[in-house]
């Protein structure tokens, strides 16, 4: 089991390898992420579960990362966790408003909205295995 000071370590790893897997994804085969959120808006019950796992990993992450100002790492991944949790809440009251807005802020982009996914993804990987 991991020691509690390494938590935000190992939750960093994990959302790392999300991230860079994610990233590889959208790379190998372009606008899948957009057609993801296309059939999202159009399938309730997926938007729903969606929404309803997010806000749970939201909130998992969220309270077993310990909140200790002095590290930024904790900090982000706390900051993360909430981010998720509102995520996941915002999918689940206004989902179609929502994926909308995600629809139109990916639009063209995608290439670079996946690089930069592949560049968090890395960092955040980096970061934790230096503090493992």
């Amino acid at each position: 089991m991991a020691d509690g000071i390494d938590i935000p370590a190992w939750i960093a790893l994990f959302i790392g390898f999300y991230s860079a897997s994610a990233a590889i994804g959208e790379l190998r085969h372009p606008g899948g992420w957009v057609g993801m959120v296309a059939h999202f808006e159009r399938d309730l019950g997926l938007r729903f579960l969606t929404g309803i796992v997010c806000l749970g990993l939201g909130a998992a992450i969220y309270l077993v990362s310990p909140w200790r100002p002095g590290d930024w790492l904790a900090v982000l991944v706390t900051v993360i966790g909430g981010g998720m949790v509102v995520e996941g809440a915002l999918i689940l009251a206004f989902g179609d408003n929502f994926l909308a807005f995600a629809r139109r802020l990916m639009g063209a982009a995608n290439r670079l909205w996946a690089g930069l996914s592949l560049l968090l993804g890395a960092a955040l990987i980096v970061v934790a295995l230096l503090r493992l």
